[in-house]
């Protein structure tokens, strides 16, 4: 018995610590940003960035960087709108994440100071991947177009649409988690994303999940999606593997 716990003890230590989630501050100027961190401190494990849904650091982002944390990543959340201007409901959250669209260069520079503090945490910085979901999504596509320095990025029922922008250069690899359903997506977008990855002739992949709605991964929507929501996340971890490990 006695040796069975010597035994247990340090993979339980171990689990834990990959679990632990802490606060880590940061700053784009004067505006003060509060993102998350995981992963056990001093090692050079791949990294993933994850940028959250409109409404800012949600469960959802929690349990994906802790899932990844086990899985031997080291997880950041970005916070992408600042101390201050977290929305209150889905009215704000509009408001503000549609300015960001807009605005994308302000929102690849929000990314690219995430992506600072996840090789700050001590992730490998050959080795780093970004996963988004909804506005996060498109964040995780304008990294690929600002060609920020990571192996992939996955779009997860993220806006595909880029507005009047020529298309440019992509060289990182992309997956897209595509529902189905999802009303906020036309014909024009999906059509308009197949074009701007062929004319790049980027390293890309879309799956399509059936029957699923906007929100389909997440378990606190009503559009959830059980099952599609667990192909998605072993598509993801699928894709981790081939571009990180």
């Amino acid at each position: 018995m006695k040796r069975y716990v010597l035994l247990l003890f340090p993979l339980v230590t171990l689990r834990v610590a990959a679990q632990d989630i802490k606060p880590v501050a940061y700053t784009d100027g004067p505006q003060k940003l509060n993102g998350l961190v995981t992963g056990i401190a001093g090692e050079k494990l791949p990294g993933v960035l994850i940028l959250p849904a409109w409404m800012g650091i949600d469960d959802e982002a929690r349990a994906a960087a802790r899932e990844l944390a086990q899985e031997g990543y080291t997880a950041f959340i970005a916070d992408i709108y600042g101390e201050g201007h977290v929305p209150a409901n889905s009215t704000e959250a509009r408001t503000i994440a549609t300015r960001y669209k807009t605005d994308f260069v302000d929102y690849q520079h929000r990314i690219e100071l995430a992506l600072e503090q996840l090789k700050a945490a001590g992730a490998d910085p050959a080795r780093i991947a970004v996963i988004g979901y909804c506005f996060g999504g498109t964040g995780a596509l304008e990294a690929a177009r600002a060609q920020l320095p990571v192996k992939g990025v996955v779009c997860i029922h993220g806006g595909l649409g880029k507005g009047d922008r020529p298309n440019g250069p992509l060289g990182t690899s992309i997956l897209i988690q595509h529902p189905e359903a999802d009303a906020s997506v036309s014909a024009a977008d999906l059509a308009g994303i197949a074009a701007e990855m062929n004319a790049a002739n980027a390293d890309w992949q879309m799956i399509t999940y059936a029957h699923c709605g906007h929100t389909f991964t997440d378990p606190a929507s009503q559009q959830y999606n059980a099952r599609m929501a667990q192909r998605a996340w072993e598509h993801l971890r699928m894709f981790l593997e081939d571009v990180l490990k």
